[in-house]
């Protein structure tokens, strides 16, 4: 699949602070945390922005955190991004 721009939300004001954005997609998370995935983003997105995703792996969500490593020339490269655990022990 590809990235789709209208799911991608900035959370609260902008500012000078890193932004951070919420975006959903039913690629997985291999697929988000490529290089050149997120380029049609590339005039949004400033390195450090921090982006919570909720992506999928077949019909399990997964939801990770990524940090923005860089965006040069309109090629946005994100972090491999940290996994949120959805277990519930007790």
């Amino acid at each position: 699949m590809a990235f789709t721009l209208n799911t991608l939300q900035q959370v609260g004001p902008g500012g000078s602070a890193p932004r951070i954005w919420t975006y959903t997609s039913a690629d997985a998370l291999a697929d988000v945390n490529t290089s050149g995935y997120m380029d049609d983003a590339s005039s949004v997105l400033t390195v450090g922005d921090l982006i919570y995703g909720v992506t999928s792996t077949g019909t399990t969500n997964v939801h990770a955190q990524y940090l923005v490593l860089s965006n040069a020339s309109g090629v946005v490269d994100l972090s491999d991004g940290v996994v949120i655990a959805t277990t519930d022990g007790d």
